[in-house]
């Protein structure tokens, strides 16, 4: 019983944090990178589809994205769709590829966008510490219906503190890599 808590919990907390690198991912920084485009949905038949499933998304150059749709009728869509999210990017078509220029960002621009991304991860440290929570709650019911001893529940309480310390410090480091990915001019 105590092993399953703790591989659930610790199951969670990976998940917590491969949520976070997923969200830094949408996180643009001065640089081309083809999962910038991956949360712009197109208008495919009536039916809002993923940019990956209706083009190939490339990187032309470091500041150049370019994306060539598989119907070439669906590039003023694929172009409109860039161009009305909330990524700040302005397309262009040129013949049956959309250019993405990724503009450089400024100072004040970065600042703003690590205090962003500071504030995803201290909701992934919320969210670890939440399961750390839950999971000593399922403890101290174990040894309430004295399921466990209370040497097995301190002894799995402390191995819970040190999954949580292992991957608030996981977030950390992913924070710090991309605090300098952001600053990097």
């Amino acid at each position: 019983m105590i092993n399953d808590i703790k591989k659930t919990a610790e199951e969670k907390m990976g998940k917590s944090v491969e949520s976070l690198k997923t969200e830094f991912s949408k996180v643009r920084t001065g640089r081309a990178h083809a999962g910038i485009l991956d949360h712009v949905k197109i208008d495919y038949y009536g039916s809002p589809m993923p940019i990956s499933q209706v083009a190939n998304v490339t990187v032309l150059d470091p500041h150049t994205l370019g994306v060539a749709p598989w119907e070439k009728k669906m590039a003023a869509a694929i172009e409109k769709a860039i161009r009305d999210s909330d990524l700040g990017l302005n397309p262009a078509s040129m013949g049956d590829i959309v250019r993405v220029p990724i503009p450089a960002m400024t100072e004040e621009r970065r600042k703003e966008l690590v205090k962003v991304v500071r504030g995803e991860a201290e909701g992934g440290k919320v969210a670890i510490r939440n399961i750390r929570r839950d999971a000593i709650a399922h403890l101290k019911d174990l040894l309430k219906n004295h399921e466990v001893s209370e040497d097995d529940e301190r002894r799995a309480q402390d191995d819970i503190q040190k999954l949580t310390d292992k991957y608030i410090a996981e977030v950390d480091k992913v924070l710090a890599e991309k605090e300098k990915d952001l600053m990097a001019v």
